[in-house]
């Protein structure tokens, strides 16, 4: 089975009772699809599609009851696919607001292949946050994401157009639709 497969299939194993935070509560799944496919629209090379697919499985994965490391991820997918989703994954035990900050910080340092799969994560956020909204999120929080999700973008920007102007368009809609929605 080839690397983009089997980092698929782990990723369905790891996060298959997830549930979006959106209304809707559509299987986590449908986010690392829709990470994937951007990756994949993008050209992005095999080793980055494969850690688009498992970009949230330190943070939120679980295998037979623990938690999957980045050890775990370089003994299955290798250290080039571990290396980007080390990049890419906050450290859940610093405070929110300081990884927030972090991850504006960070992405124009990350590399290539960091900054294809963040971006691809903050315009598959953007467009889910749109179609379903999570619950109890005011308008004021919508706000304050869409204007975060443009700084991480900003330090992405530049590695593939076709994940710049995919952002730019989720963007635009989501303003759009914030203005209706006040």
């Amino acid at each position: 089975m080839d690397l983009i497969a089997r980092a698929e299939a782990f990723a369905r194993e790891v996060h298959a009772r997830q549930t979006r935070k959106g209304e809707a509560a559509e299987p986590y799944i449908t986010h690392l699809e829709d990470v994937a496919a951007l990756l994949v629209a993008a050209a992005a090379p095999v080793e980055t599609i494969a850690a688009g697919w498992l970009h949230d499985t330190i943070e939120d994965g679980h295998e037979h009851g623990h938690p999957v490391t980045l050890h775990d991820l370089a003994e299955r997918f290798g250290w080039p696919v571990a290396a980007i989703v080390a990049e890419v994954s906050d450290e859940k035990a610093i405070p929110k607001a300081l990884r927030k900050d972090l991850q504006i910080r960070h992405a124009p340092r990350a590399s290539a292949a960091a900054r294809m799969v963040k971006l691809a994560d903050k315009i598959s956020n953007l467009r889910a946050l749109i179609a379903s909204p999570p619950v109890g999120w005011e308008h004021g929080r919508k706000v304050e994401y869409f204007g975060w999700a443009a700084r991480v973008a900003v330090g992405c920007r530049g590695v593939a157009p076709v994940l710049d102007e995919a952002f730019d368009r989720a963007y635009r809609e989501g303003l759009r639709w914030l203005a209706e929605t006040a």
